[in-house]
């Protein structure tokens, strides 16, 4: 099994379907397919070898699709690098993972010469996008002067990508996945995403986060057509999906408040759009409610998982979209396991809980990670016993269906009693005129903490602190 087949099978099927679509770019899977060839063997011509690491520094564009494939094609693993990290971090995870190529956009450019000086394995920097390559290899003049070169057809348990997650507890992790971890993800995907060789999939998502980058994979795989735009910004997004008749995309909650608060929300066509599928944040279930009444004839799917499983773990499938009827209530879980994944409740010693009690998320199957790269330690503790720990708190109903609570270290202790942040938030999204709020605990000299929380207004408009409290109190301990 490897990543690069579902570009040798769309070829063989329909070289001519729409690969990629986006501004400037309309290639079919014949282009697509010849560009990957090409960008690969450039990589090898900048001393790329199997096993080596390739990086790249960009907001989504058609060239980042690209970049994810030409490395695997050369035999090489991808490095995405967050466009949002200050220097310091970008420099840890250049160093840290050993690139020696690094593709960057125009926005990157001011980055490059901080990077070089810092990160002595770095040789060769690609300016991938349009415009002036300001002294870096460009992109497109490299390709045209490239003969293909043959798919190294890495695959199976070779290592695929080093995606770098969290640095809130120490240094950030280079997260290590196979082409089986991302393939066992897709296999799922194409099942409740319904993704098919007719699909369009809009990559709004930054694609240096595994959860847009996963679609790139199971994409291809069905052999349907990828969409980007750069950024998530309103009209950028509602425009891509009148203009490509965009089938499926997935989205975080802030993004649906942006779109609920846009004005124009209306004025577009919006009647190619199947599937909309959210994860990666917790979902207020008064934004669900919100949303669903102003886009009626879309299907929601929601996603559960992290980095280290490629990365899903439970889905919430269309028909539990509800609020009424034997199904209500299935809304406020992260929905039932995937097909190929194990998940159970764990306590402090390992130990499976019985239905509805609260401990931590484990889970256990193909898509689980390697481990994490060159930090052996945090790896042996991370998957325990074969199963991955995961740091969230939650329980299981009757039905399987998986209701988190919160991060397992970000729980409140409370007088004694455990308070569960996602919890609250949730009660308090209810409360009219809340546009967004977080809820922490704070040191206090009674209760050791309290919960305190933090709410923005919606369209500026004031809220009366006792009244919110109030409404709380009719819902909370």
């Amino acid at each position: 099994m490897r990543l690069t087949q579902g570009i040798h099978r769309a070829v063989q099927i329909h070289a001519d379907h729409p690969a990629l679509l986006a501004d400037g770019f309309d290639l079919s899977w014949r282009q697509f397919a010849d560009r990957v060839a090409r960008l690969a063997g450039v990589l090898i011509d900048h001393g790329v070898e199997p096993g080596g690491r390739v990086a790249m520094l960009a907001a989504n564009s058609p060239r980042y699709v690209e970049f994810y494939f030409a490395t695997l094609w050369a035999g090489g693993v991808m490095v995405p690098v967050n466009t949002r990290w200050a220097i310091p971090e970008k420099v840890h995870c250049l160093n840290d993972s050993g690139a020696t190529v690094l593709l960057v956009d125009t926005a990157a450019h001011g980055d490059v010469p901080a990077l070089r000086d810092a990160c002595p394995a770095l040789a060769h920097v690609i300016h991938a996008d349009d415009g002036d390559a300001g002294g870096f290899g460009d992109y497109e003049a490299l390709l045209a002067a490239r003969e293909p070169v043959p798919d190294a057809e890495r695959g199976g348990d070779d290592l695929a990508a080093l995606f770098y997650t969290g640095g809130t507890t120490g240094r950030s992790k280079g997260v290590m996945l196979s082409h089986c971890n991302f393939l066992a993800n897709s296999m799922t995907a194409l099942v409740n995403l319904g993704i098919r060789q007719h699909s369009v999939h809009l990559h709004v998502s930054p694609l240096f986060h595994v959860a847009g980058g996963s679609r790139v994979f199971t994409t291809t795989v069905a052999g349907g057509t990828h969409a980007t735009i750069p950024r998530f910004e309103p009209e950028l997004f509602l425009e891509a999906v009148q203009r490509y008749r965009v089938t499926v995309t997935v989205v975080v909650p802030a993004m649906l408040n942006a779109l609920l608060d846009y004005p124009h929300l209306d004025r577009f066509d919006l009647s190619s759009l199947e599937l909309l599928t959210y994860g990666a944040s917790p979902m207020p279930e008064a934004l669900l409610r919100q949303t669903m009444e102003r886009l009626p004839g879309i299907r929601f799917l929601q996603s559960y998982g992290m980095t280290e499983l490629s990365p899903v773990a439970t889905s919430l499938a269309p028909r539990y979209h509800v609020f009424d009827g034997p199904d209500a209530g299935r809304v406020r879980s992260a929905g039932q396991a995937v097909y190929n994944a194990d998940v159970a409740i764990m306590d402090e010693h390992d130990r499976p809980l019985p239905t509805g009690q609260v401990g931590e998320v484990c889970v256990r199957g193909p898509m689980v990670m390697q481990g994490y790269w060159r930090q052996p330690e945090l790896t042996a503790e991370a998957l325990r016993n074969g199963w991955m720990h995961t740091g969230d708190a939650g329980y299981l109903d009757a039905d399987g269906f998986l209701f988190l609570v919160d991060r397992v270290k970000d729980m409140i202790v409370s007088g004694g009693e455990n308070v569960y942040s996602a919890a609250v938030e949730n009660v308090i999204h209810q409360f009219a005129g809340v546009h967004e709020c977080a809820v922490i605990g704070v040191p206090s000299e009674r209760w050791g903490e309290a919960v305190h929380a933090i709410v923005v207004p919606r369209g500026g408009a004031g809220i009366d602190a006792d009244a919110l409290l109030a409404h709380c109190r009719g819902y909370l301990a």
